[in-house]
């Protein structure tokens, strides 16, 4: 497991963040470290094998106005696609 983050790249300007085997908070609390130093805009992709992060992330999306565009199904784990919102 490796919880560091992956810079954006030109095939993918997502930031990625491997927090597989992390369990409730840890995925939310890191979301909101990360989301908190993207641009509007910018989109940031959680790799979790969490199961509660189905529900954590979007309402942490929905509680501090970014915008959860939805999760994918990777082999043995969830990705959870956010775009950072505007600025307040």
């Amino acid at each position: 497991m490796s919880a560091h983050p992956t810079s954006p790249s030109a095939t993918d300007p997502a930031l990625r963040i491997d927090l597989r085997g992390l369990k409730c908070p840890l995925p939310v609390l890191r979301a909101q470290k990360e989301l908190a130093r993207l641009a509007p805009g910018e989109r940031l992709v959680l790799e979790c094998t969490d199961p509660m992060a189905a529900i954590d992330l979007p309402n942490l999306a929905r509680e501090t106005g970014d915008i959860y565009e939805g999760r994918s199904e990777e082999q043995g784990f969830t990705a959870h696609h956010i775009r950072k919102g505007p600025a307040p």
